[in-house]
């Protein structure tokens, strides 16, 4: 497949911005985009290379459904767009997992949507668990468990404007 191509290449790209000995593996990474449509793929993943979305959340239960394991600190991503190109390299640096209404202000801030109030980040969250919820057959709930991730950019850089 052609985009698993590019995506290898961006990888490539960035591992070698690193001295050898700290270099990840080759194939040490999961590509793929936030959400749900291009869109959203295209916004939250342009927040994410702009450095604002620091953070993301996810619902426990389609983890289990799917038998996929949780993202772990020190997991590398590959951050793709609505097109499926890779926009930018996270790594993982804390996983926690939370009832809905335990998620705190300072997490959805560093989420970086919208406003960034917890106000906000129930609003949106709610809307978006409650469809993944209809879709796995599950009944939403305040105290659903909600994986929390937090991530660092890596590549490319920030860039630092004077």
């Amino acid at each position: 497949m052609e985009n698993q191509a590019v995506i290898h290449h961006y990888w490539n790209a960035f591992r070698e911005t690193l001295p050898e000995e700290n270099r990840p593996a080759e194939g040490a990474y999961q590509a793929w985009g936030f959400g749900d449509t291009s869109e959203m793929a295209d916004r939250l993943g342009d927040l994410v290379r702009r450095g604002v979305k620091t953070a993301t959340a996810s619902l426990l239960w389609e983890y289990e459904l799917d038998g996929e394991e949780l993202p772990q600190p020190g997991d590398y991503s590959v951050v793709l767009d609505g097109a499926g190109a890779p926009l930018c390299v996270i790594q993982t640096i804390e996983v926690n997992v939370r009832a809905f209404d335990e998620v705190d202000p300072s997490f959805a801030y560093d989420e970086g949507e919208g406003d960034r109030s917890l106000d906000y980040w129930r609003r949106v969250h709610w809307d978006f668990f409650s469809a993944t919820c209809r879709r796995i057959g599950r009944q939403p709930s305040v105290k659903m468990p909600v994986v929390l991730e937090r991530f660092r950019l890596l590549f490319p850089p920030q860039q630092k404007h004077p």
